[in-house]
């Protein structure tokens, strides 16, 4: 099995790159953007089906670890666990799963409420001693409230989702009353 390929990217598609490792060219599926011409280093997950192999690749073992268990989700492949990856930045992914954030994880293409559910039942405990900015402030229920607020005023989750972690995880003590103003002030900032 490969674990690690080093390259360059010859070429870009739809979801997968064109390693060139050497004299040969390797297709590795990727939720990752990466330019043409550079130089870089994957971790590799091998998916070996009946009628083929697929290389799947990541920029860190967090990442490649979060699509092992994301594909261990009955009902989850391959394709669809790279689609939530592409969509949602591990972090995000994370914490939206600790927090039982089903309507975070379901912004992905083809993940629906039910799927988005099977995900944070079957992950909540497995991902307990994962390494990830994972804060007990976003554990509360104050991340969810606060990500509520913020869409009743017509605010896009994923757009969101980042900025109130982080929001919370710095005021961890401060209600939602609070916060959303706090809010408000960065997104107004960052315009």
């Amino acid at each position: 099995m490969i674990g690690k390929l080093q390259g360059i990217v010859d070429y870009t598609g739809d979801g997968f790159v064109i390693l060139m490792a050497g004299p040969v060219g390797y297709k590795v599926f990727t939720p990752e953007y990466l330019t043409p011409k550079s130089t870089v280093s994957l971790w590799i997950e091998t998916v070996v089906r009946e009628d083929s192999i697929r290389l799947f690749g990541f920029s860190s073992l967090q990442s490649q670890n979060l699509f092992v268990q994301l594909t261990g989700v009955s009902g989850v492949g391959p394709r669809l666990a790279l689609a939530i990856m592409s969509t949602i930045k591990p972090d995000t992914l994370m914490s939206a799963i600790a927090t039982g954030d089903a309507k975070t994880i379901a912004t992905a293409p083809g993940v629906g409420k039910k799927v988005a559910e099977k995900i944070i039942v079957e992950l909540k405990n497995k991902i307990a001693g994962t390494t990830f900015c994972i804060d007990s402030g976003t554990a509360s229920g104050t991340l969810p409230d606060l990500l509520a607020a913020l869409e009743s005023l017509g605010y896009r989750r994923l757009d969101i989702v980042d900025m109130a972690q982080k929001l919370v995880a710095a005021n961890p003590d401060a209600d939602v009353s609070k916060l959303v103003p706090m809010a408000l002030k960065q997104i107004s900032g960052n315009k």
